[in-house]
């Protein structure tokens, strides 16, 4: 199995719960979403290229697509994209939590 091929199923699966809080209209802002990815892919690519630059992580270049970041591949990338998706749509989803009520608000004069 490829890595390409890995992170296809795992994005369809990211996909669908995406989907799925679109479709209840509690989707997650998307631009905030998009900002977050923006840091989160920088320090990516810079701590994934000196792991692989250092050979700390190796990857059988015949798994990966050979489309390189420096020295990572850009599978590599998808996780993080991945995860800056999947956990404001599974949070909208399961919903936030609630905060109990004080015992103040309950209590009667």
């Amino acid at each position: 199995m490829t890595y390409l091929l890995l992170n296809a199923a795992f994005l369809a699966v990211v996909l669908l719960v995406a989907v799925a809080a679109a479709f209840v209209h509690r989707a997650p802002r998307w631009r905030i979403v998009g900002l977050t990815a923006i840091p989160l892919v920088v320090l990516t690519a810079v701590f994934d290229n000196i792991l692989v630059g250092t050979r700390i992580v190796a990857y059988d270049p015949t798994r990966i697509s050979g489309a390189l970041l420096g020295f990572a591949p850009l599978e590599d990338f998808s996780y993080v994209i991945a995860a800056v998706v999947l956990l404001p749509c599974l949070w909208t989803l399961l919903g936030r939590p609630q905060t109990p009520r004080s015992r103040d608000s309950r209590a009667t004069p």
